[in-house]
């Protein structure tokens, strides 16, 4: 036996090894799934409804313009033949290569097999020929309804991105590749993480974006030094160190969002929204939210505005001595700060003295992206869910928010973990992104229902604590900043809500880039401009039209705006007094409570 032979010998003992592995860690895949609890199917995708409509419409569309569905028809057909008559011309005279013009570039075809080798570059060219003519099928139906041709059109692009061969093992270059080199290895390794994300997850698929193991919060990531100096059932108060020996008189109160954790506006010193806020010389407080447990189930909206809100600003007052605060609210804590001003507005509350919104939505009459969610039937199944368990449950809005973006947030992470055995990367931004929170019953479905289906706020009035709350009634001065490419909160939405607000100084701001990286956008980055326009009566495109574009981040043109509303300066105040002593160190507890804690 030559050495070659010993060494492919030991090459395929080591790959029959790795293959017994994978036998046993079935077994354990077998026995993390048998733990997954049910999930009303409503939460999965659509009813069979919206295929029946678009099943009749179709047909619709053959007998009354049958030419055009013909037509349609012949272009998929020529185009799948010619693809099969050409690779069999090419086998047939023994080139065991690709065609010349081997087809559209898609970066999930990145490895060059896809352009280079004839069963690779096959497999793609039909399955982008497929996906082209799905998309078309779906266009080509005129008569229905705009919201259920939006919402088919949304999950006909789901199935596309599930079908592509490089979610299959057989059809993906990149994993084959990995497991001949590896022999076998990248293969026990990636069903290692998906047994890990499993069991991790009570039975449901919830792909890990990011190394967990990389990051631990107040040791590496939220370490901008503070206290606890207030604390109730939904949220603690943070008042943060200053590094200035003067302060501005009025504090700053900020209100992130509920649904993720405070510390994106501290991920690490270099992007960290509130040091640089805290640098500026400017006293600041954080709310940090609880993550609700069974136990929330009937905390509704009013208490996230009575005992969060209005509380911090109660306490924010007491602790400075001032009888004004700014206040900040960012996504839907910047829609919960505007129906907190209509209702101070009403009871004659004036505490605040001007109001920044981040990425925040008040009139939802576009539920753009979210028009698949927003539906009766998948908010049915909410309301289901909800009566079942008391929480809309974090994974189930982080699968939702996903799939809007599932090539990057799903199937590419889910290729590189489970299919090549990859460790998930140490990226904070990805752990933040992972690191969710429950949301209470009746607040989810008072703000799915209400707010965004009924859209109440904006026409009409919301009914809540004995008021009835409308968007008019924001009259502070205030700054809105939305994001030009948010697929969560579209700018154009942001705006139509700041133009119904009852100000009459209002500031709104286009940044680029999306729902994070717009905001936590640090000037020393020098990475996204920003629009700014004064003519807030404008529509949309004729705001940005005429708007002026400036280089950088918006962050110092808000602190100048901010300036002029923040008083005289004094000295810098350390976090509490006798009355609010501190509870323990920033960033606190309840920020370190995760879902799968708050779940048990």
């Amino acid at each position: 036996m030559t050495t070659d032979d010993i060494v492919a010998t030991e090459e395929l003992e080591r790959l029959n090894e790795n293959l017994t592995k994978v036998e046993v860690l079935t077994q354990r895949l077998l026995t993390a799934m048998g733990s997954k609890q049910r999930v009303n199917p409503a939460l999965s995708g659509p009813g069979q409804d919206l295929y029946g409509k678009a099943m009749t419409a179709y047909w619709q569309e053959w007998v009354q313009n049958p030419s055009k569905i013909i037509e349609h028809q012949i272009s998929f057909w020529g185009q799948s033949v010619t693809h099969f008559v050409e690779a069999q011309q090419a086998l047939s005279k023994g080139k065991l290569q690709a065609p010349d013009n081997p087809g559209p570039k898609d970066r999930r075809f990145s490895n060059a097999l896809w352009d280079t080798h004839p069963y690779f570059n096959f497999i793609k060219q039909q399955y982008l020929i497929n996906a082209t003519a799905v998309q078309q099928a779906v266009e080509d139906i005129d008569d229905m309804a705009p919201v259920e041709k939006r919402r088919l059109r949304y999950f006909a692009r789901q199935i596309v991105d599930m079908m592509a061969p490089t979610n299959f093992f057989s059809t993906n270059p990149d994993a084959l590749q990995k497991a001949v080199e590896t022999e076998g290895a990248s293969l026990v390794k990636g069903l290692e993480n998906l047994v890990a994300d499993l069991e991790a997850n009570n039975g449901e698929l919830v792909v890990r974006l990011a190394d967990e193991g990389a990051f631990e919060i107040g040791e590496n990531i939220a370490t901008a030094k503070g206290a606890v100096v207030y604390r109730n059932r939904m949220m603690e108060l943070i008042q943060y160190s200053p590094t200035t020996e003067k302060v501005r008189q009025t504090p700053i109160v900020l209100f992130p969002p509920w649904i993720n954790k405070f510390y994106i506006l501290d991920l690490k010193p270099e992007n960290s929204l509130i040091r640089w806020v805290v640098d500026q010389g400017y006293t600041l407080f954080v709310v940090s939210w609880i993550n609700p447990d069974e136990s929330y189930s009937d905390a509704g909206l009013d208490a996230y505005i009575e005992e969060g809100f209005l509380t911090a600003i109660r306490e924010v007052k007491a602790i400075t001595r001032q009888d004004k605060v700014n206040a900040v609210g960012y996504c839907i804590a910047g829609t919960t700060l505007a129906l907190t001003l209509s209702l101070m507005k009403q009871r004659g509350d004036t505490s605040i003295k001007s109001a920044t919104f981040f990425t925040a939505l008040t009139d939802f009459s576009d539920q753009g992206e979210f028009t698949p969610f927003l539906q009766n039937d998948f908010i049915d199944g909410i309301e289901s869910e909800i009566g079942e368990t008391g929480l809309l449950k974090s994974f189930i809005m982080a699968r939702t928010f996903s799939y809007l973006r599932s090539n990057d947030l799903i199937y590419g992470p889910a290729i590189k973990s489970y299919m090549m055995g990859e460790t998930p990367p140490a990226f904070d931004l990805l752990y933040w992104n992972g690191d969710g929170a429950n949301l209470p019953g009746k607040m989810a479905v008072q703000y799915l229902r209400k707010l965004c289906q009924d859209n109440r706020f904006a026409e009409g009035g919301f009914e809540l604590m004995g008021h009835t709350l409308n968007l008019k009634d924001v009259s502070v001065p205030l700054m809105s900043v939305a994001c030009e490419t948010d697929h969560i909160a579209a700018w154009k939405d942001c705006y139509r809500g700041v133009q119904k607000m009852g100000s009459r100084s209002k500031i709104f701001v286009v940044s680029e880039s999306g729902h994070i990286a717009g905001i936590v956008n640090p000037p020393s980055k020098k990475k996204y401009g920003h629009y700014t326009n004064e003519d807030t009566a404008a529509t949309p495109e004729e705001w940005l039209a005429s708007a002026e574009f400036t280089n950088g981040s918006w962050w110092p043109r808000w602190e100048a705006w901010l300036a002029k509303r923040s008083g005289k300066w004094i000295e810098a105040r350390e976090p509490g007094d006798s009355d609010h002593p501190s509870l323990e160190t920033a960033p606190g507890t309840y920020v370190k409570v995760k879902a799968r804690q708050a779940n048990q």
